[in-house]
């Protein structure tokens, strides 16, 4: 299955001051979260964060923050609660008076769009990140995994979450795999705009 930017939500998990020194090849994951946030502000694609006890471990990258909808802090390690109702707000309620019209004549209530497809990234990837992505997608949401926008300290600890969210159902896709497949063909209009992203 081919994501589809009109079904995706992305979820940036914790890419925070004082944490992403620590983080192997933290530059390069920083540097491909930020395409990742670039890619779905052209695509019109709502853009989440969160932050990880951010008194502790400072906010987050300054070039992230213009680009997330919302940034919401945490203190337990999955965000999944904290980002529940961003991802899939309440329906409206009903309108018009009930006591006026007969139900088979009431307008039903109309359902709030719903993006199916979570496209997530972040750090660590075997604690914050895993945890997240697994919640969500026990909550029944589609989950990708953007692995060269994941980082821990030690690879062996990123790639040890790779293949337990794997082996869950989430799938594993890169920072390109996502932005060609929003973009579906050359002539998108922010063709252009992605390519020089990349490049």
């Amino acid at each position: 299955m081919l994501l589809d930017a009109d079904d995706c939500q992305l979820v940036l998990i914790d890419y925070q001051a004082r944490l992403m020194p620590a983080i192997h090849d933290g530059p390069a994951v920083l540097a491909n979260a930020r395409r990742l946030a670039q890619a779905a502000r052209l695509l019109q694609v709502p853009v989440w964060a969160t932050e990880q006890n951010p008194a502790r471990l400072g906010g987050t990258d300054e070039a992230l923050v213009p680009l997330c909808d919302r940034i919401v802090p945490k203190m337990g390690f999955s965000g999944a609660d904290e980002l529940q109702a961003l991802l899939a707000p309440p329906a409206p309620a009903p309108r018009g008076n009930a006591r006026s019209l007969p139900r088979h004549l009431q307008k039903p209530a109309e359902t709030a769009p719903e993006r199916g497809t979570v496209v997530i990234a972040g750090c660590e990837t075997h604690v914050c990140m895993l945890q997240t992505a697994l919640m969500l997608l026990e909550a029944e949401w589609d989950v990708c995994v953007v692995t060269d926008a994941c980082g821990s300290r030690t690879e062996r600890n990123r790639d040890a979450a790779y293949d337990r969210l794997a082996g869950a159902g989430c799938e594993l896709v890169t920072t390109e795999m996502v932005g060609f497949e929003w973009l579906r063909d050359c002539e998108h209009p922010q063709f252009r705009a992605w390519q020089a992203l990349i490049k």
